[in-house]
């Protein structure tokens, strides 16, 4: 007499489910974080198309657009603009003589990409922009995993790419704007830093510093971890290094090259400020045009205590920025924050220290905050559990529902316009 199996069907379920994932784990890892990263860009794209069924009038589109005019708005415009117009030899002004909004405010190299992309397949360029920022999100993806993997085993990688996959703000990873090709950029160089290949580093941080304006906290970054290597050097010199560990002493030519990289990348981050006053015969051409979108001169650090008051009284508001300040010099000092090591350490207090001195704190400050993906890995060494793990990603991916209907769609505001992205 043959024996019924009399498993439930959750047992059976659960079965199943093992299965699947034996089998997904013996996949090769840059299959695994494809189809993760591809998963995570379709959960936003549904967001994104219903967020679009409830987008009223706006400046760009009659209402309720399809997915691919909906993603082509805000900066996105301001890209084929520069594919079709380059960038003005003369500012433009009102009466006043102020500087108005202009294409200086948006770096070279990612609607070089797409323009010249146009060219050879004659796509049109918002097809062409959106093409580029959807590859370049997947590279992004792909060498996160492997930046990862120099401070975790896989599984802890994957998880890594899994926040930075469906983060808020990670949406913008498939819509026509420059986060994408910079942030590949800057995962690239970072993990070429890590590896010590400095040299190989310098071409990376030249184009990253022609994508967004991150060459000035980079330049900061490994200008610093100059200094660190140099002090463990003389301090392992007295005492006997450690191969393989931070203590592990740089040689002459990694120092060469490392002071080599410091210098392209200083350079490199005055190249487009440079291009602006060579183009426009304005020498402050480039931050006049910055400043514009926040209607006021550069000055360091005053914008922060400025919203500070604003949102939180004379007192308060004054504070609020110390005790953010605080709060994050604490956060780096976390033990899964320590275990990323001096150089993604080094890059997320540099990256944050120069937003607080330049970034005028509004809504687009969430999506200025990507540059930070190396702290997700340091989100993953907080817990094993599966549990929490999971619930950050459904938390994120809730806020990203949150980011894209509060921020992305336009809704005009009672003084006229919207909050940007």
């Amino acid at each position: 007499m043959s024996t019924v199996d009399r498993r439930s069907p959750l047992a059976s379920a659960n079965d199943a489910v093992h299965r699947a994932a034996s089998a997904v784990r013996a996949w090769p890892w840059w299959i695994q974080a494809t189809v993760l990263y591809a998963a995570s860009r379709v959960v936003s794209a549904c967001i994104f198309m219903a967020a679009a069924l409830h987008q009223g009038v706006n400046p760009w589109f009659p209402p309720k657009p399809d997915y691919w005019n909906f993603i082509n708005i805000w900066d996105a415009r301001w890209y084929a603009q520069v594919i079709s117009n380059g960038y003005p030899s003369v500012l433009p002004t009102d009466t006043a003589g102020n500087v108005q909004e202009n294409t200086w405010a948006f770096y070279p190299l990612f609607p070089a990409l797409a323009g010249g992309l146009s060219r050879l397949t004659g796509m049109n360029s918002a097809a062409s922009l959106t093409l580029i920022a959807m590859l370049a999100g997947w590279g992004a993806a792909l060498l996160a995993y492997l930046l990862f993997r120099q401070k975790a085993g896989h599984s802890q990688a994957m998880w890594g790419v899994a926040f930075f996959s469906t983060f808020p703000v990670s949406a913008v990873l498939q819509v026509p704007y420059a986060e994408p090709l910079s942030l590949l950029l800057l995962v690239w160089a970072l993990l070429l830093v890590l590896r010590r290949q400095y040299l190989w580093a310098m071409p990376v941080v030249f184009l990253l510093c022609l994508s967004r304006p991150v060459g000035v906290p980079f330049a900061a970054m490994v200008g610093l971890l100059l200094v660190v290597r140099a002090v463990t050097h003389i301090r392992g010199g007295r005492r006997g290094a450690v191969p393989g560990t931070d203590e592990d002493s740089h040689s002459v030519r990694d120092f060469a090259a490392l002071t080599g990289l410091t210098a392209v990348a200083g350079v490199s981050a005055l190249i487009w400020p440079a291009a602006a006053w060579a183009a426009t015969g304005d020498p402050q051409a480039y931050t006049k045009t910055e400043t514009v979108w926040r209607g006021q001169d550069l000055v360091p650090f005053k914008p922060w205590f400025d919203t500070g008051v604003e949102l939180f009284g004379p007192v308060l508001g004054l504070l609020a920025p110390l005790v953010f300040v605080a709060l994050f010099g604490a956060m780096l000092f976390l033990p899964p924050v320590v275990r990323l090591g001096a150089e993604l350490r080094l890059w997320c207090a540099c990256y944050m220290g120069y937003l607080l001195m330049f970034l005028h704190p509004q809504t687009s400050t969430f999506r200025m905050l990507l540059p930070l993906f190396p702290l997700a890995l340091g989100a993953v060494f907080l817990s094993r559990s599966r549990a929490y793990r999971g619930t950050v990603v459904a938390m994120f991916l809730l806020l990203q529902i949150v980011w894209i209907v509060w921020l992305w769609a336009w809704a005009q505001l009672p003084g006229g316009g919207d909050y940007p992205p």
